[in-house]
């Protein structure tokens, strides 16, 4: 029980008294609180607090608490209060401080990265670097950095774990550094997990009982929020916490301490209705939101979801769904919290007062949804029938290109023939037919167009889910009794999001047959996913080679985009992890698998897809008899401490963390570092920043289409041996064995400047139809890698531009791809529309993105990227969302005049505009005291 009574202590952070008379204090049990009553801004009818979307409601208790009229102003929290489902004219500015900042170590790396640089530049300017410091807490997940270098046997996930450390020591040890030097700052150790499923199975608090204190010596409650550092940030969404992902940039300005400045969004609602029909899985009904949401159109919009289907969804469906945010182009996609939202606290071992806590609190703030619950108002309603959902996978290059698994084996022949875009390969029709054989350790076999190279339990997308994991499990199961074996060329691998995965796994029986198969555990982390599936056996890789064939991966990922999963992969598929085992079985995209056999078992009879998927009633009996409390509790039990090599490491002190080693507050630089580098972001910064000019006499890097994506942009896998990046590595004593990763060289801007534009499948319309990282140099025509001719520019004094299409900047929250375009000289970018966190990291780094008004195209303005560009109207007056003129002028000295919205969207980034970008403008303020 809890009760409630009316407070009027100031409160331990705010510099204004309780304006709104908000604060309360509560009795959960035995314990007493103090909170901020929404209900407070309702009884003075300042809002209507059953219309207000229940994340609008989370959005409004962090400025009611957190209102100190310089910041955040009365004017902030009234707007916010105020909330209309359709607004006349432009929403207000929100300036949004999270209660934590959630890492994972290839963003997390940079980012530390950067405080250490800037570090670096206060003390040069007479200041403490201490002062340098994470104001928030600050957790860093280390999971991106395992590889697939061993697959298919029992020892893989130790030889990868082995070789993780060996090739990861340098950057290991400046974490650990960094754990030292910072306060509010811990680190997940490797092995543990993917930074999304550890933050929903552990992390992640729902309502927190702050650790400062009110004058009278009692916690504050209030909503768990954050931002991460990875755009999937956004799975604890599913978990009715308020949560996104921002680029490395703006956390950092985060946890120092600076708002997330953003416009009021409009939020899109979505009611479900119905179940799901037996057999479609929650990964099916994630791809169909996916898809429904993208063709809607939520690009820098909340989703939150409603309706008569929530009552059945298993919060693990709701965190699948949540997780694909970025993925259907939402800020989040977010389910209040409810009954199920308490179960699963219980089934995640969280303590008992931390389940009561959330229940009271939430009730009290009306933000705990119930069946009763009036529906709120929305800026638009989408319903989606959970009944008509359908088995699906969703490629070949992008994650919303959902294909029904019986038209999956048409729709690859489709587009093989198809024109190269989003989804063909121009493939001629005599070339089709082309195969190879190639030799594997159980004998010769054919690789033709459409054979499974890679089939990947892999992402935080699936694998915190039991049904979909145990699902796969079982089917394995099934077709082990059957006989059946995976194709001898496939690559297959397990990666499990968390420990308890495989606990609940090992518990079922199910590890057995699924390392049968092929699905030996290889790592805890995102590994296929993010780019990190290691290389083919070389045998394939040669044949896919001679061959020129376009072969497939199908991964239980959520990202599929060009040259992501692996250079020598030009198809990849989004699946179940049951569908992914049962692609490795078939071996190819070339089959039905809703009425064609995979095959013959031991008594000659055709086995069918159907006959060895389990039924939904094996799945819950699985579930209910492995999924425990206690699992989670052992397996999260001193997480910090828990990987013995992690705790070995020493310090760049030369002493072990672990034994109590004290860190410095500036690290030791080392200039022969490939890892670690001090960046140059801060050399020489003055106290006070420049004007804000016009661009003038720029040329174009880059002429580039639509959906292009960070990684694109900023590529994570590996790194190719004829690049820019290869080159200096080499040059600097690097063995092409030990080049790593481009993701996990993000400490080095040498390394990530000469990778910036470097995807082997970027199309630059100035690089004479090559596909990768290349351009051509102008005046003049000379083709050129793209980094070097950026230098070249750079060496004239010469600015550069990039033109793009629709949703550039598309994927993951990668803070890379706006520093290595802001180093290689870029001023601008110039585009037809831009995904939301690509966009505040070029505001954030001081690049200009500049968007073309409704209707016009890079095409339609005649723009060929030969042209001189210059930017008119820029300067100190410069207003969010103004009109400038860009003038292109061709070698004849014609110009072409167009008109471009500055996508400044808030005064704050317009003042981030004029100082270089966040960083630069957080550092002035404390070089000014």
């Amino acid at each position: 029980m809890y009760r409630l009574a009316t407070c009027r202590h100031p409160i331990y952070h705010c510099d204004m008294a309780d304006r709104f008379g908000a604060l309360a204090s509560i009795t959960i049990g035995e314990a007493a609180y103090r909170i901020f009553r929404l209900s407070a801004l309702a009884d003075q009818g300042s809002t209507d607090l059953d219309r207000l979307p229940f994340s609008i409601r989370v959005l409004l208790e962090s400025l009611l608490r957190l209102h100190d009229g310089k910041a955040i102003t009365e004017q902030h929290v009234l707007d916010l209060a105020g909330w209309q489902a359709r607004s006349e004219g432009a929403r207000p500015s929100v300036p949004f401080r999270p209660a934590r900042v959630v890492m994972q170590d290839f963003t997390g790396v940079p980012a530390v990265v950067d405080l250490g640089a800037m570090r670096e530049a206060l003390a040069a300017a007479g200041g403490d670097p201490r002062r340098v410091n994470p104001i928030v807490p600050v957790d860093l997940v280390i999971d991106h950095s395992v590889q697939v270098d061993h697959f298919g046997d029992a020892a893989a996930l130790d030889r990868n774990a082995r070789i993780e450390f060996e090739r990861n020591a340098e950057r290991y040890q400046f974490l650990r550094w960094g754990q030292e030097a910072f306060d509010n700052y811990q680190v997940v150790p490797p092995a543990t997990g993917i930074v999304h499923q550890v933050n929903l199975e552990y992390l992640a608090q729902v309502v927190v009982a702050e650790r400062g204190q009110s004058e009278d010596g009692h916690p504050v409650l209030y909503p768990d929020t954050l931002v991460g550092t990875d755009s999937h940030t956004t799975m604890i969404n599913g978990l009715g916490v308020l949560g996104w992902g921002v680029g490395g940039i703006e956390a950092e300005a985060a946890l120092l301490g600076q708002p997330i400045d953003m416009v009021t969004p409009d939020v899109v609602g979505v009611r479900l209705a119905g179940a799901l029909s037996e057999g479609v899985t929650a990964t099916d009904m994630t791809l169909a939101v996916t898809e429904l949401l993208r063709a809607h159109g939520v690009v820098g919009k909340f989703v939150e979801f409603f309706g008569p289907g929530l009552a059945g969804m298993a919060l693990p469906d709701r965190a699948t769904i949540a997780n694909m945010a970025p993925e259907y182009g939402a800020t989040m996609g977010f389910f209040p919290v409810d009954d199920e939202t308490l179960r699963y606290l219980r089934l995640s071992g969280r303590p008992d007062d931390l389940v009561a806590r959330v229940d009271a609190y939430c009730k009290e703030q009306q933000l705990f949804r119930t069946a009763d619950t009036p529906d709120p108002a929305f800026t638009d309603v989408v319903e989606l029938d959970l009944s008509e959902v359908q088995p699906a996978l969703a490629g070949p290059k992008r994650p919303q290109d959902r294909v029904p698994l019986d038209d999956v084996q048409r729709s690859f022949a489709a587009s093989l023939a198809a024109s190269k875009g989003d989804r063909g390969f121009e493939i001629g029709a005599d070339d089709r037919s082309a195969s190879v054989a190639v030799a594997t350790p159980q004998g010769e076999a054919q690789l033709r167009h459409g054979s499974v190279a890679i089939a990947a339990i892999t992402s935080c997308t699936n694998t915190s889910n039991p049904s979909v994991m145990l699902a796969a499990g079982l089917l394995a199961r099934n077709a082990r009794a059957r006989g059946l074996r995976a194709a001898p060329y496939v690559k297959t691998s397990l990666a499990p999001g968390s420990g308890v995965v495989t606990e609940y796994l090992r518990a079922a029986d199910l590890l057995a047959p699924l390392a049968e198969l092929g699905f030996d555990l290889v790592g805890y982390g995102c590994t296929t996913c993010i780019g990190n599936s290691g290389p083919l056996p070389t045998s394939v890789d040669e044949g896919i080679r001679e061959a020129d064939l376009v072969v497939a991966s199908v991964l239980s990922g959520n990202r599929n985009f060009e040259g992501r999963v692996h250079p020598q992969v030009k198809a990849n598929y989004l699946a179940s992890p049951p569908l992914v085992v049962a692609y490795a079985l078939a071996g190819t995209l070339d089959i039905d698998l809703v009425n064609d056999p995979f095959g013959v078992d031991g008594d000659g009879r055709e086995v069918f897809l159907r006959d060895i998927w389990p039924s939904d009633a094996e799945v819950a009996e699985a579930l209910a008899a492995t999924v425990t409390p206690e699992l989670f509790r052992q397996r999260y039990a001193g997480v910090a401490t828990s990987n013995e090599a992690w705790n070995a490491i020493g310090t760049a002190d030369g002493g072990s963390a672990n034994g109590g080693a004290t860190s410095s507050a500036l690290y030791g630089w080392q200039e022969d570092s490939t890892y670690i580098q001090l960046p140059p972001f801060f050399e020489a910064l003055s106290t006070e920043p420049g004007t804000i000019e016009p661009i003038r006499g720029a040329r174009a890097l880059a002429v580039l289409g639509d959906s292009v994506t960070t990684d694109h942009i900023s590529p994570a896998g590996s790194i190719p041996g004829d690049s820019p990046a290869a080159s200096y590595l080499r040059e600097h004593g690097v063995a092409p064995a030990d080049f790593n990763s481009f993701g996990s060289r993000r400490g080095n801007h040498k390394v990530m400047m000469r990778g910036t534009f470097a995807n082997v499948r970027l199309k630059n319309a100035l690089a004479g139809g090559k596909e990768g990282g290349y351009t051509t140099y102008q005046p003049g025509g000379e083709p050129l890698s793209i980094y070097d001719a950026a230098m070249r520019y750079a060496e004239e004094g010469v600015p550069l531009v990039v033109l793009a299409g629709r949703e550039y900047g598309t994927g993951s929250s990668r803070d890379w791809a706006a520093k290595g375009p802001m180093l290689l000289g870029v001023r601008a970018v110039i585009a037809q529309s831009y995904e939301r966190i690509h966009r505040s990291n070029l505001v954030g780094m001081g690049v200009l993105p500049l968007q073309l008004q409704e209707g016009d195209t890079l095409t339609s303005l005649g723009l060929s990227g030969t042209e001189l560009y210059s930017v008119e109207g820029l300067d100190d007056t410069l207003q969010p969302g103004a009109t400038v003129t860009v003038v292109a002028t061709d070698g004849d000295g014609n110009d072409t005049r167009f008109a471009a919205t500055v996508r400044i969207d808030t005064a704050i980034e317009v003042d981030y505009y004029r100082n270089g970008g966040i960083l630069h403008t957080v550092l002035r303020q404390m070089m000014r005291g």
